[in-house]
């Protein structure tokens, strides 16, 4: 049946009335902030105790909006009579927010949980060179990062907390037939020790 002619204009006018008969609402921003969806993407908050300065973020940034410099440090030996070691100590970690496009890249490969979606957004600034973040700046957001969200009760528990627990368990169990084995059996007799037992 092919359509009545003028469908699309009543649909449309009538989508049009709907609006108009609709209250109008003002966002009283910035005297009441907006409800923001709870994966929104603000700023990047660095937690730098994390951070080894393994360079992943900036050499997988496809901006190159993230800057890095660090130098290396001798660690005396844990040990009496072991080796020296050398670490990467983190110097600078900036962000240039005007280059960056938000794409959650440098977040998903740091491989050491440094870096994470904060929904901060009040970042603007007057001149495009003050839009270059260092890592005083990405701490102090650190702070405004949400909780994870909880975990669905019906996922399937993570390979880590379970080889975790089965480790546990068998640690325990080990602990349990070692403690069996140092009891005496009943009614054994108890090495002579000069004193009478305790009742």
């Amino acid at each position: 049946m092919p359509p009545i002619p003028g469908t699309g204009l009543a649909k449309g006018l009538a989508v049009t009335l709907r609006t108009m008969t609709r209250k109008s609402v003002t966002a009283q921003y910035p005297d009441t902030l907006p409800p923001l969806p709870p994966r929104s993407r603000g700023v990047i908050g660095l937690f730098e105790e994390n951070c080894t300065v393994c360079m992943l973020c900036a050499r997988e940034c496809p901006d190159w909006c993230i800057y890095i410099d660090s130098h290396k440090e001798t660690v005396p030996p844990a040990a009496p009579g072991g080796r020296e070691r050398s670490r990467n100590v983190l110097d600078r970690f900036a962000i240039d927010f005007s280059l960056c496009m938000y794409c959650g890249i440098c977040i998903e490969v740091c491989p050491f949980d440094a870096l994470f979606w904060s929904p901060e957004f009040e970042y603007a600034e007057t001149d495009i060179h003050e839009l270059t973040h260092e890592r005083d700046k990405l701490r102090e957001w650190m702070w405004t990062v949400p909780e994870p969200p909880a975990v669905d009760p019906a996922a399937e528990e993570p390979k880590e907390l379970a080889a975790a627990r089965k480790a546990a368990e068998k640690a325990e169990s080990a602990a349990a037939v070692r403690d069996e084995g140092e009891q005496p059996a009943p009614g054994s007799a108890r090495p002579a020790t000069g004193e009478e037992p305790r009742p």
